[in-house]
């Protein structure tokens, strides 16, 4: 209820919905491992699709009609043509979706991007397949894309060999304003990761997760900046205003001390400020702390951390099952189907759950919801690890679990 206490104060790891109503659960056909992409397309009919990317093979994508939150179907599920493929990540705007293909091992194929017409939900055509394919190359973990013309992805090339296998993806830029005929212009590393650099490699962590691109974001409200996390790396403002030239502007890093593997940097525009996700991979918490970070954004190109959001001991959630930790966010994408806030960020924290924070002091952020829901049933690491977050303009929140759990729609009451 409003008010209550915080699960937060009261340490407990069990099961909790504090300023959350579950409105449903959809298992979606016993393939309910869920990747970390969601996006909501209104069709032409109406309805209110969203579409999930699944964290592993078999499934290669669903698409979900939640127009009735409290009633969820399935329109579509599609399979992946190889085992060894996964498609972690999509992004919608209008009628067209991009899906992200990465494979297991470098080498393997289909490994890129591919577009399809999703003006009829039931039946998603393929428009076009940019390979990415290569010795060196697993393809494309994650991309963005809002407006139609630009997909920005993090990726591997045939033509990009790294300084360590580890370091095998960076950021391109693909022109798809002709959707059939999708082509690269433009692309950066960070120096000394490809072999041949005139630089020296970068130091390893002592928890070696690599140094390569996760999320590329870009926003219509500032179209020349790109907002890059790069894992091992740490953050990057880039200058894209001349696309075949990215520029970095900024650096920004919290590892070492800490443990690596930066994931997502949004921008507050209004507010001057950041909020950057590290991302937990490691089971039992071994990559403790992994957090959700405020920066004072006044100045791009120096950004200092003022807060990081509250989280409950680790000792609590260490030995529940699975990975405990900051992953996800809410991140603001500027489409008509999605909710936008400065105030409020919403993060999906593995067998932590989904956690929201009233951030209007940007210096001390608070709890103000949390959703942990009962482990999914045959879910092989014995808790919910819930994967991703998203909200659309009517303020109904999505997550999902990254195992079996398939999709949780939530009402909030903050």
């Amino acid at each position: 209820m409003p008010g209550a206490k915080s699960p937060i104060q009261q340490n407990a790891a069990e099961p909790v919905s504090w300023n959350f109503k579950l409105l449903a659960q959809h298992e979606l056909g016993g393939f309910g491992g869920m990747g970390e992409g969601m996006s909501v397309q209104i069709a032409k009919d109406g309805r209110r699709i969203i579409w999930l990317a699944h964290e592993s093979a078999p499934k290669n994508f669903t698409g979900v009609d939640v127009t009735d939150p409290r009633n969820p179907k399935v329109v579509v599920q599609t399979d992946l043509p190889k085992s060894h493929m996964r498609s972690n990540s999509l992004e919608t705007s209008g009628d067209i979706m991009a899906v992200a293909y990465q494979t297991q091992k470098v080498g393997l194929q289909p490994a890129g991007m591919e577009l399809f017409d999703i003006s009829v939900p039931e039946n998603p055509r393929s428009i076009a397949f940019f390979d990415t394919s290569g010795p060196h190359s697993r393809g494309v973990h994650a991309l963005w894309f809002c407006d139609g013309e630009y997909v920005h992805m993090a990726s591997g090339a045939p033509d990009f060999e790294p300084s360590n296998p580890l370091d095998d993806q960076f950021y391109r830029c693909i022109d798809v304003r002709n959707p059939s005929k999708p082509v690269e212009i433009g692309r950066w590393w960070l120096p000394g990761t490809r072999r041949g650099d005139n630089v020296a490699p970068p130091p390893r962590h002592p928890v070696d997760k690599g140094f390569r691109a996760h999320n590329t974001n870009v926003y219509p409200q500032k179209p020349d900046r790109l907002y890059l996390t790069y894992i091992d790396g740490g953050m990057f403002i880039m200058d894209i205003a001349d696309k075949s030239k990215p520029q970095p502007i900024t650096h920004w890093t919290n590892s070492p001390p800490y443990t690596g593997f930066m994931h997502t940097a949004l921008p507050l525009f209004d507010r001057d400020l950041m909020i950057v996700t590290d991302e937990s991979t490691d089971e039992g918490a071994k990559d403790w702390p992994k957090l959700i970070w405020v920066l004072d954004a006044r100045d791009e190109k120096h950004l200092i951390p003022i807060a990081t959001c509250p989280m409950p001991p680790v000792e609590a959630f260490a030995k529940r099952g699975g990975r405990f930790g900051a992953h996800n966010i809410h991140e603001n994408v500027k489409l008509p189907t999605a909710w936008q806030s400065d105030q409020i960020v919403l993060g999906t924290f593995f067998n932590g759950g989904l956690r929201a924070y009233d951030i209007s002091n940007p210096y001390q952020p608070k709890e103000v919801g949390t959703f942990v829901p009962p482990a999914p049933n045959g879910t092989p690491v014995g808790a919910v690890q819930l994967n991703d977050v998203f909200v659309d303009e009517r303020e109904i929140v999505y997550t999902v679990d990254r195992h079996t759990g398939g999709l949780y729609i939530l009402e909030k009451d903050f």
